[in-house]
C-alpha cells in the first residue's frame, strides 16, 4: 500500500534598513511572519525582533553543521523534482527557480534528520523553528530582506518524483510554495531509508524535504 504524508511553512521576515549614520545595524528590526499548515499548526503570529538580538541569538548557537556531501550536486531524483516543479511554474507565467546549494544542504540535513530520528516536523529534532535550521545554512546576514519555505513529504520507498510533486500540488499549502512569485531559489534533499524509527515503525520509507527561499 502507498503511503504518502506531507506537510508545508513559510516564514517572511523583512529587515528595515537602518539609517545611514547609525553606527550599530542595532537600530534595525525584523519583523517575522509565519504560517504553518498542514494539520499539525494553523497559525498566524507576528512579532518584532531587533536586529541586534537576533544576532545574539545567532551567534549563541552551534556551528553549522557539515553539509551532507550530496548537497553540493542534486541526484537525479531531486533533479526530477525541480524540473518539474518549475514546468509547473512555467506554464503559469512564474519564473524557474535556480537551485541553491546552500537550501539544498539545509533541506538534506533535515531529510537525513527526520529519517535518523524517526520525526516527521518542521521543527528540527530539538524543537528549533525550521527557519532557524535554514537560516544556518543559508544566511540572512547583510539581506535587506529575507524570506524561506518548506515542502516536506515521506512516502512509500517506490514513491516517484512525479507523485511526490502532485501530492504537494493537490495540497494547498504546498501548491502555494511552489507557485509562489516570491521564491528565487530552491533546494531538495531526498533520502531513502531502509528501516526508519519513530514515525515511521522502522519501516522502509522515501523523505523529500524542498527548501524555498529568496534574499536581497
Amino acid at each position: 500500500m502507498r503511503t504518502v504524508a506531507a506537510c508545508a511553512v513559510t516564514l517572511v521576515a523583512l529587515l528595515a534598513a537602518a539609517p545611514a549614520h547609525a553606527e550599530s545595524d542595532d537600530q534595525s528590526s525584523w519583523q517575522l511572519r509565519q504560517v504553518s499548515t498542514g494539520g499539525f499548526l494553523a497559525r498566524l503570529t507576528a512579532q518584532p525582533l531587533t536586529k541586534g538580538s537576533f544576532l545574539a541569538r545567532r551567534t549563541a548557537r552551534p556551528a553549522r553543521p557539515a553539509a551532507p556531501a550530496a548537497s553540493s550536486v542534486l541526484s537525479a531524483y531531486e533533479f526530477d523534482i525541480v524540473r518539474r516543479m518549475n514546468a509547473i511554474r512555467a506554464a503559469r507565467g512564474r519564473r524557474p527557480l535556480r537551485v541553491s546549494r546552500q537550501l539544498s544542504a539545509a533541506a538534506a540535513y533535515h531529510t537525513n534528520q527526520m529519517g535518523l530520528r524517526g520525526f516527521f516536523e518542521h521543527e528540527s529534532a530539538n524543537g528549533a523553528d525550521f527557519w532557524k535550521r535554514i537560516e544556518r545554512f543559508y544566511p540572512s546576514r547583510q539581506a535587506r530582506s529575507w524570506s524561506v519555505g518548506e515542502n516536506i513529504l515521506w512516502g512509500s520507498p517506490e514513491i516517484s518524483a512525479a507523485e511526490a510533486v502532485r501530492e504537494w500540488m493537490q495540497s494547498p499549502p504546498h501548491r502555494a510554495n511552489i507557485l509562489s512569485r516570491d521564491w528565487r531559489e530552491v533546494g531538495l534533499g531526498a533520502a531513502h531509508f531502509d528501516s526508519a524509527p519513530g514515525e515511521y515503525r522502522g519501516g522502509p520509507v522515501t523523505i523529500v524535504t524542498a527548501d524555498f527561499g529568496a534574499r536581497t
